[in-house]
């Protein structure tokens, strides 16, 4: 356990650490690395790199209902990489910076056998909008804010993070608890129940599944869909879906004993085991 002291609101264990700010607002914290091989791959567009160098951050931020503000680069490249190419994945970085209106005030270029890129992310929330993993209640309905699986065709490196419609819910709706599906939906959804002590139900027929998917595994473990994956009281569900959204109900939280189940189109039930990606 990492001690800090009271300025810290949240630390380690959430989408982004939660810091003291003033009276109305809290600075969110994050930050992510991507590596290639692991993230990404030499063949891909360096623009396309240099986006999502960014976009990751700035859904760590949406997931916690804030916006982003700040941010540092860093970036170790191989001996002897075009110039041609670091161009272009600084250009996807700038892009995207401007048009989420967020300042990159600095950082560090080193070198390394393989392309590495970390950014460490400023944003800040109302004090009132704020939402975490851990507020999860049982019987709020499960969501999330699109199609699932697939990603590794490429959205993983051309997605949209949801940071307005993140806003839209909180403003108008009690928001219990929110992260973003960058390992896998069953694995995301744990990190949810886990924090909130809870468990949930998973109903087959919801689930949204992208095109892209392969199949029902791919859609609840694959990894990058960088969607946002939420719960709220079912009331409040009612509300959001009386008018047409994209938007869709996939489950509902239960008892912490009732664990983490699957309702198949024929109505059985299968007990789901929390996995998804990991780094190491």
């Amino acid at each position: 356990m990492i001690k800090t002291d009271s300025s810290v609101i949240v630390g380690s264990g959430d989408d982004c650490a939660v810091l003291e700010f003033d009276k109305n607002n809290y600075l969110l914290f994050t930050c992510d690395m991507l590596v290639e091989g692991v993230d990404f791959t030499d063949k891909d567009d360096a623009y396309l790199v240099g986006r999502k160098s960014l976009v990751v951050s700035i859904s760590d931020i949406a997931s916690c209902c804030g916006l982003p503000r700040y941010c540092l680069i860093s970036v170790a490249l191989p001996k002897g990489t075009a110039l041609e190419y670091a161009d272009r994945l600084f250009k996807g970085m700038l892009s995207i910076a401007k048009k989420f209106k967020v300042n990159i005030t600095g950082g560090d270029v080193s070198q390394a056998p393989q392309i590495t890129i970390d950014v460490s992310m400023l944003g800040i929330v109302e004090k009132k909008n704020l939402v975490l993993r851990s507020g999860a209640k049982i019987g709020d309905i499960i969501c999330v804010t699109g199609e699932l699986g697939g990603s590794i065709l490429g959205k993983h490196l051309r997605f949209i993070p949801r940071l307005k419609e993140a806003r839209f819910l909180v403003k108008n709706f009690k928001i219990n608890s929110m992260i973003d599906i960058s390992d896998g939906l069953v694995q995301d959804l744990g990190h949810i129940l886990a924090k909130s002590n809870a468990g949930a139900a998973l109903y087959e027929n919801l689930i949204p599944i992208s095109k892209y998917s392969r199949n029902l595994d791919d859609a609840l473990y694959g990894g990058e869909d960088f969607e946002l994956l939420f719960t709220l009281p079912r009331r409040e569900a009612q509300k959001l879906f009386k008018k047409p959204c994209n938007f869709k109900p996939i489950g509902e939280i239960v008892s912490k004993k009732q664990g983490l189940r699957l309702i198949d189109r024929k109505n059985k039930e299968k007990t789901l085991k929390i996995k998804g990606f990991t780094h190491f």
